[in-house]
């Protein structure tokens, strides 16, 4: 964790939720909601990938919250197959917009994360409040059903995925007219490929590719 971490807990449709605060510097100029890989493999809030994404967004100004899934950590309940991390994700959601009023926001995720993201970004647009952007590392395309997402969504995947093998992530993509950003030589856990994470999302997200 972060020393600049914050615990608190929220209540959602299965009990307790134990969340992470990361505040930028200053007033914060919109909201990052940051999703973990899948919490039957070891997945948490802590994971390094969700960590980097959780810093990039930090950089850009925002406040980002992000909590673990039911059934790891503190966070009560048993895991939902997707159904019931996207409900909670959206009381994390409303959460923060009564907390932080007026701003927008943004939805990230890894892996198991970006499945979970994806889904809330089409039930909000449904709702006529669809996220200002979102940034999915490791796109579970393949492995789960993943929605359609806008066109400018970043993606970002390692060449050397054997989890969610880039073909799929490309299969998936090609309909959406999405690119697809892919960092050479990187695994699905991108290993020492971390730094180059984080500047990617802050290049991509500043300029609006």
């Amino acid at each position: 964790m972060n020393k600049n971490s914050q615990k608190f807990y929220l209540t959602g449709h299965a009990g307790r939720m134990e969340c992470l605060l990361d505040e930028p510097e200053g007033a914060p100029r919109g909201i990052a909601l940051v999703a973990h890989p899948h919490p039957l493999f070891g997945g948490t809030m802590e994971n390094k990938v969700a960590q980097t994404l959780a810093r990039a967004f930090v950089g850009l100004g925002y406040v980002v919250a992000r909590f673990n899934f039911r059934g790891v950590g503190e966070s009560e309940g048993a895991h939902d197959e997707g159904r019931g991390e996207v409900d909670d994700m959206e009381v994390m959601l409303e959460h923060m917009l009564r907390t932080y009023p007026g701003l927008p926001f943004a939805l990230a995720g890894f892996s198991f994360g970006t499945f979970v993201q994806a889904q809330l970004q089409q039930r909000l647009a449904a709702q006529g409040m669809p996220a200002e952007r979102l940034v999915l590392v490791g796109a579970a395309a393949g492995k789960w059903a993943m929605p359609p997402v806008p066109a400018d969504t970043i993606l970002i995947h390692g060449e050397l995925d054997d989890t969610i093998p880039l073909q799929h992530v490309f299969e998936w993509a090609r309909p959406l007219d999405t690119p697809v950003t892919v960092i050479p030589g990187a695994d699905h856990f991108f290993h020492r490929k971390l730094v180059l994470v984080k500047n990617l999302v802050t290049q991509l997200w500043r300029h609006g590719v």
